[in-house]
């Protein structure tokens, strides 16, 4: 799933069949989706196998956004919502003391997994 600049959307058949069984897998499928996003989706699976319409490309980027939101883990959403918004403050404070290599906290996905742990934790 592509979106660059204007409004350029590819979907295939195999990006959207791996989300669904993963959206099934996960247990959002008939939770998240309406009747008809579902049928939507389950109708493209069958009939295309890569997306040129931009309407129905728009569509299927709006429902495979949605999938992929809900059957993120907790901890992957705190890490991107407070995790690395943590990391930012904490690595700029930490330069402002003089330490160089600080700048590189903002951006190291184990310090942000580790602060979004301890916030999830009540530590913070």
């Amino acid at each position: 799933m592509k979106c660059s600049g204007s409004v350029q959307l590819r979907v295939s058949r195999l990006e959207i069949v791996r989300m669904k069984a993963l959206a099934v897998r996960k247990g959002v499928w008939y939770r998240v989706l309406s009747r008809i996003e579902r049928s939507c989706v389950d109708l493209t699976i069958k009939v295309v196998d890569q997306v040129r319409s931009r309407a129905l490309a728009a569509v299927l980027f709006s429902v495979l956004r949605k999938l992929e939101e809900a059957v993120e883990s907790g901890v992957a959403r705190l890490m991107r919502g407070v995790g690395v918004e943590m990391a930012g403050r904490l690595s700029s404070l930490a330069q402002s003391w003089g330490n160089s290599s600080a700048g590189r906290w903002a951006g190291d996905v184990g310090f942000i997994r580790f602060l979004a742990v301890l916030h999830l934790n009540g530590s913070t």
